[in-house]
Parts: structure tokens; sequence; C-alpha cells
């Protein structure tokens, strides 16, 4: 009988960070849709489970239907509250302190942009405030650049996970150093999660096949014509990409091999 399976590792793969378990490696912001309603329909085609929140951004009241997380069912979705538009460590942490009391979670994504023209990490600032945080209790995923030596640091700090960029935020460049970010996998011990660059889903391919155990990605869908087609594109890039790391990619070379061996050939 045929194995009717699209896809053997449908529920065998989790992406665990911090002990608990996501079924997804997708992770999916919530902001520049054209509507609550268009925003909750791509995250469930893209089939993801965690869902960021710009803390700054966003009515934290979710008893208001004009709140985007009146639209969010937290039995649904993992809401993981983002410090988005942060320039200092302390706002972030004031952020971050202000998402776990309004009930978000106790976890966040932590931002600390050092630039407001390519809006590039300050990591002097994420470092300090990913070490006040984790004494807090909080569960921290640091948005950084693709440098080992700064990931290495924020796992000292007790990241939870680290997100390096694919490029800059929003500019759908894609993976622009897939050497570093296979650097980075091969020498952190917790996750790695890409974040920012991806643009569409060749890209989004392409750096699961780098190992990494994740993407976080926004603008890709919601700037996107049809956000919910590309969502449902997205879910099977990423799980696609991720088959084709685990299952190993021959090598490459600079000659022909021929795909049939040639003894035994007819003549």
């Amino acid at each position: 009988m045929t194995d009717e399976r699209i896809d053997p590792l449908d529920g065998q793969d989790p992406l665990v960070i911090a002990d608990r378990g996501f079924s997804s490696r997708l992770i999916v912001g919530t902001g520049k849709y054209r509507s609550h309603e268009e925003t909750v329909e791509a995250i469930r085609a893209s089939g993801a489970e965690m869902v960021t929140v710009a803390v700054r951004r966003v009515d934290l009241d979710a008893s208001k239907q004009e709140s985007l997380l009146h639209h969010l069912d937290p039995e649904e979705f993992f809401l993981l509250p983002n410090t988005a538009g942060c320039f200092t460590a302390d706002d972030a942490i004031r952020y971050a302190r202000l998402g776990r009391e309004a009930g978000l979670s106790s976890w966040v994504k932590l931002e600390v942009i050092g630039d407001q023209e390519t809006l590039l990490p300050d990591t002097e600032a994420l470092l300090e405030a990913t070490r006040v945080l984790t004494t807090e209790g909080f569960t921290v995923l640091p948005y950084t650049n693709d440098d080992l030596i700064t990931a290495l640091r924020l796992e000292e700090a007790g990241a939870a996970a680290v997100m390096p960029l694919a490029s800059p935020i929003g500019s759908g460049l894609g993976l622009l150093n897939p050497l570093n970010i296979r650097l980075l996998k091969s020498r952190l011990s917790v996750p790695v999660i890409v974040d920012a660059g991806v643009g569409t889903a060749s890209d989004a391919c392409l750096t699961m096949e780098q190992g990494v155990d994740g993407i976080l990605m926004n603008t890709a869908l919601a700037a996107a014509e049809r956000p919910v087609l590309m969502a449902s594109a997205m879910r099977l890039a990423v799980r696609a990409g991720r088959a084709a790391y685990l299952a190993g990619r021959m090598p490459t070379r600079e000659w022909a091999v021929p795909s049939s061996p040639s003894a035994g050939m007819l003549d």
C-alpha cells in the first residue's frame, strides 16, 4: 500500500525553545497587514503557532475590537511580545515588562535598534537588556546581527535562542551570509532562528537548508500582493528546507557524473 503522507516529518520534528515544543518552525509577525482579518487569515495559512506582537505599537486592551489582540486567540496562538521600536536597553526592558504585566507572556523577542536608517541592532545594549531580563525570569529571544562573538555572548547572558538577521529588516534581500549563519549554528547550543530579510519562499527554503532551527518573518507576508497565498508558500518552503537539510544533500562537483552506471549497457 502506498504511503500517502505528504510530510513524513509532520509532528516528528518539533522546534524546542526553553523546553517548549512547537510543531511549526515558522514564526510570524503581525505588522503591516491591511486588516486584522487578513492578519489572522495569513497566520493560519502559514501554519505558525508562535506570533509576535509589538508591545509599543498595539493597544494592549484585548477587549477592544479595534485592538489586534482582540483577534488573536491565545488558545490558538502563542503570543510573543516584541520590543520593536526600542532604541535603548532601558526602553526595551520597560516594554518587555509591560508585555508581561499585560498578560501576554514572560517570553520576549528582544530588539534594541542601534541605527534608524539600517535598523541594525545595538549589540551592547542588546546584551545589557538580555542580562537584566533573564535575571527577572524572562525567556529572551534577541534579534541580532550574524556575528558569532555577539551570538556567543548572548547565549552566555542567558538567551533561550539567538535570532540573527538574514539581511536588513524589511529588505527582502534573502540570506546574504549563509556561511555566517552555518557558523553560528555550529557553535551555539541554543536554537538559531533567522530573523529579518527573507523575501520569498525560495529564500526561506535556502535559509532552512543551512540547518537553522526556524525562521521569523513579517514583511515578506504582509507586503506580498496576496499575503495569505504567500503565507501558505512560506509554510511549505520552511518544511521543504528543513527536510532537505535533514536528508543530506548530494555533494557538489565541478564535473559531470552520469546518473546511470555505464557497466552493463546494451550495445
